[in-house]
């Protein structure tokens, strides 16, 4: 009893205190929630269409694509370029998927498996016609052959000297089914857009006449160059009201940034360029007195390493290619120098032969529980073989099928690593003479190894490329960003930036319009960072240095302007505005000058020049070499007029105002109409134009692209 008494007493402070702790608690709950949406919204890449798509997500994609590039290619690598060109293509892809998808739900378009079925079987879809199911003999995609190599897929996944190349081989295939049902679903959305756009004999005639009735005509210009620009006056409401009526041209979907910035390449001192000579005529001294090859390009550091494997001369750089010709066997050249790729070069032609650009072959890939027991195993195989045994049959014994298959130079030259053992094999396949047998020895197991057939002999070199970038040193790379960074420190603002970089050698550049879209900033790589900070960074403020380029280049950016989504504002489309403005009262100015005109003569009298213009049509705007202009308007204003008729007003143009006489008027020879040619032309167009559709979907599909932030 005494302690409810106690209880009692207390209960308002208990009351405060429970409270308390459950507001603490709840208050940690809610932090939490929000730290984790926080951090779902900070590792999203995109969006569309409501759907968002995270960091992680979209570079399974890129990767996905990447090794599908990278099979298709026959190459180990990707430069930097073409996996930046992957990002916007798999980007550009999951947007109209997304898009796509949307509108096909609304009107319950689908793909379904047996629509993907027949496309299989009938075989002629390019995009199967670049998978490795292709009969060689009816140069179609053959079903049977993916069905056979899915159910080997599924007997050889647990083996894994086999698992490696049959899992890429089906990941590619997955790539390629998912490609193509996505492909299909655009083009039958593309299709029911295409074929609401009808077409009829009134609209065929029409389009056949524009294309095909020819018009010569005595034409009178007046450029409007022939009006000084100093002498058109030009207020501010005249500025608006032009704004106002051509609005839409200034409306943009997404948001750019205007900057001004500095950028100062690092270049090798007269010092860095003398000791790397002295490198370079060691190496070539080396070489010339017979050193090992590979160790002298090795120690070298040569850009471009040395496998041993005799190539085409497309294996090799376009400076290093154009000198084998001219060269000897044995040779070894002086350091030269290359301007394209700033790089100093020695060469040594070691050999030089004529060899198959394809070789057929075929293999048995033998292992067994030890190295001695598949050495063993191979040796049987091999001796049973060079007795006359059949291939196949024996392959068949150890759970193979000997494939034949084509191995071209293109598939292994322009790899930047050679190991003793894939040497080897390679200069196996390319030694051996057709149904030649070899016992390959390798660390995990055997291959024993039959060429069946070789084909398009041509010239292969054996070359040493000891090929190094002009370099500076870590001193001239010092010297160069201390001076740099001085600048910057002592020029906060973009008006100083201005004022005293010649000063210290630099020179302000301007770039309009810049998209965070964009992989890098004024062409210069590894400048995600600078990239961030222009499209967080408020107008006119500098940014601090930045390192960057290939570790050459330093760069300083100022924000001089922002473009948000919407229409741009009058002061950011001026001169175009003044210049539509400057053209309108030309024209207005001319046309009181000719006002009154009837003839040619009389508009040659008011100071017009004459010219003869032959076979202009409807369908193409004609160029007026006298004003410099293409003009669409022209080309209506005399399709328009019979022969002999003299131009009814005056002629608005683009580049001048134009006043004409039609002298002739008739069809091009030897074209007929035919109704229902012309009506499938139209209807290309219509499809054509349905194919644009996309565009207008985007537009209002709420992209949204952070990709700047993680790329």
């Amino acid at each position: 009893m005494a302690a409810l008494g106690k209880i009692r007493k207390r209960g308002v402070a208990l009351v405060i205190i429970i409270g308390l702790g459950l507001f603490a608690f709840i208050a940690e709950e809610a932090f939490r929630s929000c730290e984790a949406t926080k951090n779902q919204q900070r590792q999203q890449i995109g969006e569309v269409l409501g759907n968002k798509i995270n960091v992680q997500e979209f570079q399974a994609l890129v990767d996905e694509y990447q090794e599908v590039v990278k099979m298709s290619q026959g190459v180990d690598n990707l430069s930097e370029e073409q996996l930046n060109s992957i990002k916007d293509e798999v980007w550009n892809s999951f947007v109209n998927e997304q898009i796509v998808k949307s509108e096909a739900d609304k009107i319950g378009l689908t793909v379904t498996d047996e629509e993907l079925q027949n496309m299989m079987k009938e075989g002629t879809n390019p995009m199967l016609m670049r998978t490795p199911f292709v009969n060689q003999q009816t140069g179609r995609f053959d079903v049977t052959m993916l069905t056979k190599f899915l159910a080997d897929y599924k007997k050889n996944a647990s083996n894994p000297q086999m698992a490696e190349s049959y899992q890429r081989i089906y990941k590619y295939w997955q790539f390629i089914e998912k490609q193509l049902r996505q492909q299909t679903l655009a083009q039958k959305y593309q299709a029911l857009i295409a074929n609401a756009m009808l077409t009829n004999p009134v609209s065929a005639k029409m389009a056949f006449e524009g294309q095909n009735q020819e018009s010569d005509v005595l034409l009178a210009s007046i450029a409007y160059n022939t009006i000084n620009d100093n002498d058109v006056k030009i207020d501010e409401k005249e500025l608006k009201a032009k704004y106002d009526e051509q609005k839409e041209m200034y409306k943009q979907t997404v948001e750019t940034r205007d900057i001004k910035y500095v950028s100062y390449q690092v270049v090798a001192s007269a010092a860095d360029r003398k000791a790397l000579m002295t490198t370079m005529q060691d190496a070539s001294n080396k070489l010339q007195s017979g050193a090992t090859p590979a160790e002298v390009v090795r120690k070298a550091q040569s850009q471009f390493p040395y496998t041993g494997i005799a190539a085409t001369k497309r294996a090799y750089p376009s400076d290093i290619a154009a000198k084998l010709d001219s060269m000897s066997v044995g040779q070894t050249t002086a350091p030269f120098e290359t301007k394209f790729d700033n790089t100093l070069n020695v060469v040594k032609l070691i050999s030089k032969t004529m060899m198959p650009d394809s070789i057929e072959y075929r293999q048995i890939q033998v292992g067994g529980e030890t190295v001695e027991a598949a050495r063993k195993t191979a040796d049987s195989i091999y001796t049973a073989l060079k007795a006359g045994a059949d291939f196949e049959e024996i392959a068949k014994k150890y759970g193979q099928t000997a494939q034949k298959q084509w191995l071209t130079s293109a598939m292994y030259e322009n790899s930047n690593t050679m190991d003793e053992e894939s040497k080897n094999y390679l200069n196996s396949i390319n030694t051996l003479g057709v149904n030649e047998l070899k016992n390959l020895e390798f660390s995990q197991g055997n291959i024993v190894l039959q060429v069946t057939a070789r084909k398009a002999m041509v010239e292969k070199y054996d070359v040493a490329v000891i090929k190094h970038t002009i370099d500076f040193s870590k001193d001239t790379y010092s010297e160069a960003y201390n001076k740099f960074s001085q600048y910057v420190s002592e020029n906060k603002t973009l008006a100083d930036l201005e004022k005293n970089a010649a000063k210290f050698g630099f020179r302000v550049q301007e770039r309009k319009d810049l998209f965070n879209s964009e992989h890098n900033v004024v062409g210069l790589r590894s400048t995600r960072e600078a990239m961030k900070w222009i499209f967080d960074a408020k107008d006119g403020e500098v940014s601090p240095l930045y390192e960057c380029g290939n570790n050459d280049n330093l760069l300083v950016v100022a924000l001089t302007g922002i473009h948000p989504v919407g229409y741009r504002s009058l002061d950011a489309v001026k001169e175009m505005v003044k210049s539509e403005v400057l053209r309108d009262k030309k024209f207005e100015q001319i046309k009181a000058k000719f006002a009154g005109v009837a003839d040619i003569e009389a508009a040659k009298a008011k100071g017009a020049r004459i010219d003869s213009v032959n076979q202009v049509t409807f369908s193409a705007p004609v160029f007026v070499q006298a004003t410099g202009a293409s003009e669409p308007a022209l080309s209506g204003a005399i399709a328009a007029s019979k022969q002999g008729d003299f131009s009814k007003s005056l002629v608005k143009g683009n580049g001048g105002a134009y006043l004409f006489k039609v002298l002739k008027k008739a069809n091009r020879e030897g074209v007929k109409y035919d109704e229902k040619a012309t009506e499938q032309m139209l209807k290309q167009q219509a499809v054509q134009a349905a194919s644009r559709f996309i565009q207008e979907l985007y537009q209002k599909a709420n992209v949204v692209d952070n990709r700047y932030l993680f790329f």
